[in-house]
């Protein structure tokens, strides 16, 4: 991992000196100057942080928080002067978080840094147990043999990392020799675990269930993404027993102790709430258009998140941009020619529901649509914007980009006609359905190994000038394809044979999971 220097240079000096550059560079179109102007220097973005991210936390799909959002969400674009309304798109399994304190009580004390899965159940009244790993086996048969010695033990489930350093930090310090020596022996034993899970015949969905049914107290897990101090927080896979993730740190002192015959033990209170199904939402709001208000520009992001940390940067980011873009454009260009559209999506995290829902239940508004822009993926400034397999994409986008400031568009590397997005984010869902649909791919500012949905995605982790960057990009584009005379083609490129010398097909439209049924 670089260290990144910041110089300690006011922001209004940036602006101003941001401002200065472009003016002797490129004239701006009036309404994007007063886009950049009034990004720049009247941001909401670090107050809408504050009460979406500190005040409303994280958004798992049915919970509290993820209804509360939507609440937030809509009554933010209303008070701009914007219609709003919560479309439902199907229900969820209700749950809230509560406290969480987990204690190793034996051979000796110390509160442990762990967080409870999501949707996992409650302890009710807290569970002490003896912490057991799993057996030394090598097939189905004895590991079935060995399984009633779970009952009434908390099993560590999860690989064991005997280096809790980073690679980036090994490689830095390593000699040479000890760090491909380091490098091989993690592989290994990675591939190890992996082997022995196939060789006792389950996976991380049928193994806690195995576990569950043998009596099991509890399950432990320790999902690190090998940045320190970073794990991932998925859900549950139980439904009567508690399950934890625990920081590598302790979850390796653990596995220590119960593989050399000390025999710990650990207590857990997890005091989280299973609530009536609830219902699930997009917030959608809409600029009218004045001349062709039955065709859309759509701003996309998903507004529902993991819950182990605040959705900072997955995605609260990007709904940030999208808000702050909707408040510019209806301050600054309030007659569209074209219905902007904003659309913040639920449950895109248990496979981009919301937005496939928006998809199936909006047809007309589908075949209207001349352009989606979806910001999903960190902090940073966008540098990457795809033509998504649509042929023709390079003369609009192209023509699009040519009025963004040059100070935003020299980051951004394209490439048309590109390929059509399988189903990594929103955006993926108007391109199935033929709708040009394009992702504003950021600068990952160490997004996938360290905020994607871990612990540390918090809202010390936005970098709001990047995120200003965005804005300035999205609000730029939205006018530009609001205003432009055609509408956008949707031919689609001849799609390349893949590596196994079939051709690639264009991904197929998919039905959003409309309720947790069946969801693992």
């Amino acid at each position: 991992m670089k260290i990144n220097t910041f110089f300690a240079v006011p922001a209004v000096v940036l602006a101003s000196q941001f401002a200065n550059a472009q003016s002797t560079t490129q004239k701006l179109n009036p309404i994007v100057e007063s886009f950049v102007n009034e990004t720049n220097n009247h941001s909401q973005l670090e107050d809408m942080a504050f009460e979406l991210l500190d005040g409303i936390g994280p958004r798992l799909v049915g919970t509290p928080e993820m209804q509360k959002s939507n609440e937030w969400t809509a009554n933010k674009l209303k008070s701009w002067g914007i219609d709003a309304t919560l479309q439902q798109f199907g229900t969820w399994k209700g749950w809230q978080r509560g406290t969480t304190h987990v204690d190793m009580v034996y051979p000796r004390v110390k509160s442990l840094s762990a967080t409870q899965l999501a949707w996992s159940p409650s302890t009710k009244k807290a569970v002490e147990a003896e912490v057991i790993v799993l057996p030394k086996v090598s097939s189905k048969a004895e590991f079935d043999q060995w399984l009633p010695s779970a009952k009434g033990k908390i099993v560590l489930m999860a690989q064991y990392q005997k280096i809790g350093r980073s690679d980036e930090q090994i490689k830095e310090f390593a000699t040479p020799e000890l760090y491909e020596k380091l490098k091989a022996e993690k592989e290994q034993a990675s591939k190890d675990f992996r082997d022995y899970v196939k060789n006792i015949g389950y996976d991380n969905n049928t193994l806690p269930e195995a576990l569950e049914k043998a009596g099991a107290a509890g399950i432990a897990i320790s999902n690190w993404t090998g940045i320190m101090g970073a794990n991932r927080i998925f859900g549950a896979k139980t439904s009567k027993i508690p399950m934890i993730d625990i920081d590598v740190e302790d979850y390796g002192m653990l596995y220590r102790m119960a593989e050399k015959g000390s025999k710990p033990r650990i207590k857990v209170e997890a005091q989280s709430k299973i609530l009536p199904d609830a219902k699930t939402f997009n917030t959608v709001g809409m600029i009218k258009g004045s001349e062709k208000p039955n065709e859309y520009v759509i701003l996309s992001a998903h507004l529902d998140s993991w819950d182990g940390a605040q959705g900072a940067t997955d995605n609260g980011t990007g709904v940030l941009t999208m808000l702050e873009t909707m408040r510019i454009l209806k301050k600054y260009y309030p007659n569209p020619k074209r219905t902007i559209v904003v659309g913040l999506w639920g449950s895109e995290e248990q496979g981009l529901n919301g937005s496939r829902g928006f998809v199936a239940d909006n047809p007309e508004i589908i075949k209207g649509t001349q352009a989606v822009f979806n910001q999903d993926n960190g902090t940073g400034r966008v540098v990457n914007i795809a033509g998504q397999g649509f042929v023709k994409s390079y003369d609009y986008i192209g023509k699009w980009l040519n009025a963004v400031p040059k100070n935003v568009r020299d980051h951004i590397k394209t490439d048309f006609p590109g390929m059509p997005g399988g189903g990594g984010s929103d955006h993926a869902s108007f391109v199935a359905a033929g709708v040009p649909g394009f992702s504003l791919g950021s600068l990952n500012w160490g997004y996938f190994g360290y905020t994607w949905h871990t612990t540390k995605d918090t809202y010390d982790k936005i970098v709001f000038d990047e995120v200003k960057n965005n804005v300035i990009l999205t609000a730029t584009l939205a006018y530009m394809a609001s205003e432009d005379p055609e509408f956008t083609s949707r031919e689609r490129r001849t799609m390349p044979e893949n590596d196994k010398g079939e051709i690639a097909k264009w991904p197929e439209v998919k039905e959003p999971r409309r309720d947790s049924k069946d969801y693992k």
